[in-house]
């Protein structure tokens, strides 16, 4: 007797085991991708601190498996003529996007993390500021960029 009334007392704090786990699971559900997608190419303007004036282009990938509601996920890609590549990612919520890039030549110490905002330009297109902060580069360094999508 004692027997089957461990397995029933088992069997019962199993099944609620289960039933919380699986509730738990349930009220995390991924969220299909709803805020604006940034991607494209874009043309831009920068001032850095230590450098100064400055052209430069980005191009920016959504990565649709990692975005959900109003988070986006992103490649993110920087070139600026006379200073290189500088590839990193960015991750955005509504309008807003933090960035973090770095230079494909580590000895320069050249890296940083953004902040940009982006609004819709008066032809319809993707345009975002952004002010940008590297801790390392030349005893530390910060800039701004204006960027319009091509």
């Amino acid at each position: 007797m004692q027997t089957k009334k461990l397995r029933l007392l088992f069997s019962v704090i199993s099944l609620v085991c289960l039933c919380g786990a699986s509730t738990a699971t349930a009220a995390t559900p991924i969220k299909k991708f709803s805020a604006p997608d940034f991607s494209g190419d874009y043309t831009c303007t920068g001032n850095d601190a230590n450098e100064g004036a400055y052209q430069a282009s980005v191009h920016l990938e959504l990565k649709p498996k990692h975005s959900q509601g109003q988070f986006g996920a992103y490649r993110f890609t920087l070139e600026v003529p006379g200073f290189g590549t500088y590839p990193g990612h960015a991750a955005s919520k509504g309008k807003m996007m933090a960035i973090y890039f770095a230079n494909t030549d580590p000895t320069t110490k050249d890296y940083g993390t953004g902040i940009a905002e982006f609004k819709k330009n008066r032809h319809g297109k993707w345009s975002f500021s952004k002010y940008y902060f590297e801790p390392e580069y030349k005893g530390g360094n910060f800039g701004f960029e204006s960027c319009t999508q091509n």
